[in-house]
């Protein structure tokens, strides 16, 4: 009998994922509309799949915060942020996040700097949120690892751990209209590469100020889209 490859993940595990990957991109796009019952038994015909991948895809989906689950009536996506939901995120991550990349500049590994830069490069190859959650997945996927990175450099693990708890990106790339504010010139990559020039250096109060900046002008972004509304 040959010997499994390590390297190749297991047939149940792919599954899992496909089913976790599928049932998102239906949150993060609104097919499953937001607050709206999700039905186990019809997402498994529709995935041809059985139901128990999708429980695991849902709780996984639940640690996410894409769904909540309750009794008695199951699984349900959540609620859009608000306004208000949208700029108590942000204060949050204005109190963790700038104290994370002044520690990462005196704490970062090299494995840790050759990581940021390698995201920074991933970013520029994918294109940002200008259609179906599919096609910017891998954009969404890298500026989330950029910003844990960062808080995982700061090796302080209570903080890393509340950055990524956040689900920033999740929430901010699902609210409606999202594909629309991505300029063809988006900032965003030149404000990380900011981030990253000053932790490279070892500069520890330039990059808590470039984070910050990075945070102040990511929120004017988002709420902008509600002054349009």
């Amino acid at each position: 009998m040959p010997a499994h490859d390590p390297s190749v993940p297991p047939v149940r595990q792919v599954l899992s994922d496909s089913v976790y990957e599928g049932i998102k991109a239906k949150v993060m796009d609104h097919e499953i509309a937001p607050g709206a019952r999700v039905g186990i038994e019809a997402l498994a015909r529709e995935l041809d799949v059985s139901p128990t991948p999708v429980r695991e895809a849902l709780a996984r989906l639940e640690s996410d915060g894409l769904v909540v689950k309750r009794s008695l009536s199951g699984y349900r996506a959540t609620a859009l942020l608000t306004r208000q939901g949208v700029e108590e995120l942000f204060e949050m991550r204005l109190l963790l996040e700038p104290r994370a990349a002044a520690l990462a500049a005196h704490n970062a590994e090299e494995s840790q700097l050759d990581a940021l830069e390698a995201t920074l490069e991933g970013m520029q190859a994918h294109p940002g949120p200008t259609g179906p959650y599919a096609s910017y997945r891998d954009f969404a996927a890298l500026d989330q690892r950029f910003h844990d990175t960062v808080a995982e450099a700061a090796h302080r693990p209570l903080l890393a751990d509340a950055v990524e708890r956040l689900h920033t990106h999740l929430h901010i790339f699902r609210l409606s209209n999202v594909q629309n504010i991505q300029e063809a010139d988006d900032p965003t990559l030149g404000e990380h590469e900011r981030i990253v020039r000053a932790i490279l250096r070892r500069r520890a109060e330039h990059a808590a100020e470039a984070m910050a900046e990075h945070l102040d002008r990511s929120l004017e972004r988002q709420l902008s889209r509600f002054d349009e509304e």
